[in-house]
C-alpha cells in the first residue's frame, strides 16, 4: 500500500472519532462525512469535510463506515446521496469497509450490491470500545475476499491489534454477534456471582481477587466486576447498544431455526435496565436488573 492513501470515513462518533484520528495521524488524506457537528479533533485536522456520504465515495478509494445500527449504514450506502450514487461515477476497484456492527443477513446483501458497482466490500466489526478505539487496540473481525483483506490489512494495523479475516462477507458480523452473546452471557454469570457471595456476607472485592486467579477469571470479571463493586456504570459500552447487539442474535437466530435461552435472558436483563432508565449505562450494570429482583446490592452489608 502506497505511504499515503485517499480514505473516506463516515461516523465520526465515540469510536469512529478516535479511529479516523489514528489514520490521520498516520499521514493519509482522509475525506469526513458525519451526521451532526464533526468532532473538534477531526475539524482542527487536515481532514477534508464532505457534505454527503456521496462525495466521500466520490473522493475516496477506500471508504469507512462506522454508524450505529443496521438501517444507518444502508442508508450510508444507499441513501440519495450515498455511498452507492459516489461509486457509480467514480471507476471501479474502490473498496467499502463496514465496521458498524449490524446483520450479518443484510451485510451479504449489502456486499453483493457494492459488488455489482463493480468495487470491493469488506464486513469488519470490532470490539474493545472507547477505550480500544482511543488506544488503536480494538479487535477487528473481518469478512470478505482475501486479497481485499490484504490491501485494507496496513489500515486495520492503524486502529486496531487483533485483526482476523473470519471468512466470506457476513463472517465478519457474524463473529461480532457471537462475540457480544458472550460479553453478555459472561456479566451475567459474574453479576450473579458477585450478588450471591455479597448477599452471603463475603466481602465482593474479595471474592473478585480470588475468583481472578481461578478458570473463573476473565477480562469481564477484571473489568466489570470492578465496576459492579465499585458502582461504576459510567459508559463504555451502553446497554442500549448492547441490545441492538442482542436483537441482531435472536433475530438471526430465529431466521436459522435455532433456540439461544440464555441470549434471551441476559436481553431481558437488559430490558429491565432499561425499563429502570438505564439504557444508557454500562452493560455492567445489568446487575442492576439482579439486585432488583434480589432487593440488594452488590457491596450492600446483610441484614
Amino acid at each position: 500500500m502506497q505511504s499515503s492513501v485517499k480514505i473516506g470515513f463516515i461516523g465520526l462518533g465515540i469510536m469512529g472519532a478516535p479511529m479516523a484520528g489514528h489514520l490521520i495521524q498516520a499521514g493519509h488524506q482522509l475525506f469526513v462525512h458525519t451526521l451532526g457537528k464533526v468532532p473538534e479533533t477531526i475539524s482542527a485536522s487536515s481532514a477534508t469535510q464532505c457534505m454527503s456520504a456521496r462525495g466521500v465515495a466520490e473522493r475516496a478509494d477506500i471508504i469507512f463506515i462506522m454508524v450505529p445500527d443496521t438501517p444507518d449504514v444502508e442508508a450510508a450506502l444507499f441513501g440519495e446521496a450515498g455511498v452507492a450514487a459516489g461509486l457509480k461515477g467514480s471507476g471501479t476497484g474502490k473498496v467499502v469497509v463496514d465496521m458498524s456492527s449490524i446483520s450479518p443477513i443484510a451485510t451479504k446483501a449489502f456486499a453483493q450490491k457494492i459488488n455489482a458497482l463493480g468495487c470491493e466490500y469488506l464486513d469488519a466489526p470490532v470490539s474493545g470500545g472507547e477505550v480500544g478505539a482511543k488506544n488503536a487496540t480494538l479487535s477487528i473481525m473481518v469478512g470478505g475476499p482475501q486479497a481485499v483483506f490484504e490491501r485494507v490489512s496496513p489500515l486495520f494495523a492503524l486502529m486496531g491489534k487483533n485483526i482476523t479475516l473470519v471468512g466470506a462477507n457476513g463472517d465478519g458480523q457474524t463473529a461480532k454477534v457471537a462475540n457480544q452473546i458472550i460479553v453478555a452471557l459472561t456479566i451475567e454469570a459474574v453479576a450473579e456471582a458477585l450478588l450471591f457471595a455479597s448477599r452471603a456476607g463475603a466481602d465482593p472485592a474479595r471474592v473478585r481477587q480470588a475468583l481472578m486467579g481461578g478458570f473463573a477469571s476473565s477480562k469481564i470479571l477484571e473489568v466489570h466486576g470492578e465496576r459492579m463493586v465499585k458502582r461504576n456504570f459510567e459508559p463504555g459500552f451502553r446497554i442500549e447498544l448492547h441490545q441492538k447487539d442482542l436483537n441482531l442474535a435472536l433475530s438471526t437466530a430465529r431466521q436459522l431455526g435455532i433456540s439461544l435461552p440464555n441470549t434471551a435472558t441476559a436481553q431481558e436483563l437488559f430490558n429491565a435496565c432499561s425499563a429502570h432508565g438505564g439504557k444508557a449505562w454500562d452493560h455492567s450494570a445489568m446487575a442492576r436488573a439482579l439486585e432488583k429482583m434480589a432487593n440488594f446490592e452488590i457491596g450492600q452489608k446483610p441484614g
